[in-house]
């Protein structure tokens, strides 16, 4: 019987630098690894959104408190309402989207890869481009500041009139760089839970978290697609001599008039007023918070105004026909 020794090969694998791990994440395709960046990113700016909410919290902790001046107080304001609700709240719902659903509806990736990646980095690339304000809002030769004119950016505020230099612009590109991304992946996750299903498993088959998730989805596209567009229209405004939100030539009007019930091109559609007020009493809950108008056909706004205390509550609370009698 022989006794010799059999050498069996070497199994140790070889270890790999940094910069290959690096680029592997980098250029990753794969949506587990594309939901840990959507989180991770979220987790950063979360901490950075968390330090500016104690500014504010310090600043507004006694009255007549000067912890920072009522510039640095807008900018915080600003930056701690954009980075809460676009650079955290979103990309981490769409990290455990990323993650989760193709797992869950025996899908091996997300429908669009490519667009998967293309979309994280795009929102990845808008926070950094609105922190980047912070250094170059004024020009490479003049110290920068971050964007003050509020989350919400109400015109005229972010006309050029009354936002000097190049913060405004800042946060206005990265919201528009951003929600690309968003828009995409929202896209993403409504193709993979429609087309990528396992088989057999039918809509009502399927995790009330893919459902949750899918309307997540329809939302962003509802939401976010008019936001875009706002952005490049602001773009217009402040560099092209657009007048899509110019206070100056006349009332800027935000009714619902100004939207439905002035328009008039065919009688076929125009609305009917009453109606269209008992449709809105069905649904006064909504209303709660809206400063609506309903003219009528001769008929001032101050009459119809839809009053505080009928919009609040149910039908069967302010009753049916509490409206407008």
């Amino acid at each position: 019987m022989s006794t010799e020794s059999i050498a069996w090969p070497s199994t140790t694998a070889e270890s790999r630098s940094f910069v290959d791990h690096l680029h592997e994440w980098v250029a990753t395709v794969d949506h587990k690894r594309l939901g840990i960046l959507y989180i991770a990113y979220a987790l950063v700016f979360l901490v950075i959104g968390g330090i500016e909410a104690t500014v504010i919290r310090i600043q507004l902790i006694r009255p007549h408190n000067d912890f920072v001046s009522p510039q640095v107080f807008n900018r915080m304001f600003t930056m701690h309402g954009t980075t809460m609700i676009f650079f955290v709240v979103m990309p981490i719902l769409f990290g455990f989207a990323n993650y989760l659903i193709p797992l869950m509806i025996g899908a091996r990736d997300m429908a669009f890869p490519r667009l998967n990646a293309f979309s994280f980095w795009m929102t990845a690339f808008g926070g950094l481009l609105l922190y980047f304000s912070l250094v170059g809002a004024n020009g490479l030769y003049g110290a920068g500041n971050a964007p003050d004119v509020g989350w919400f950016a109400y015109a005229p505020l972010t006309s050029q009139t009354f936002s000097l230099g190049h913060s405004t612009d800042f946060w206005t590109l990265s919201l528009l760089v951003s929600g690309f991304g968003s828009i995409g992946t929202a896209i993403n996750i409504v193709a993979t839970v429609l087309c990528m299903r396992c088989p057999g498993m039918m809509l009502a088959k399927m995790p009330l978290f893919a459902w949750l998730n899918l309307v997540m989805a329809g939302l962003v596209i509802l939401a976010v697609s008019p936001l875009t567009a706002a952005q490049i229209m602001l773009l217009v405004d402040r560099y092209l001599g657009g007048h899509f939100f110019d206070t100056q030539g006349g009332r800027l009007r935000g009714d619902l008039d100004a939207f439905l019930l002035d328009f008039r091109t065919s009688r076929s559609l125009r609305p009917c007023p009453s109606r269209l007020r008992l449709r809105l009493r069905n649904h006064s809950g909504v209303l709660t918070q809206a400063d609506l108008r309903l003219p009528g056909h001769g008929r001032g706004h101050r009459r119809d105004r839809v009053r505080q205390h009928e919009r609040m509550g149910p039908p069967h609370v302010h009753g049916w026909y509490g409206l407008g009698r």
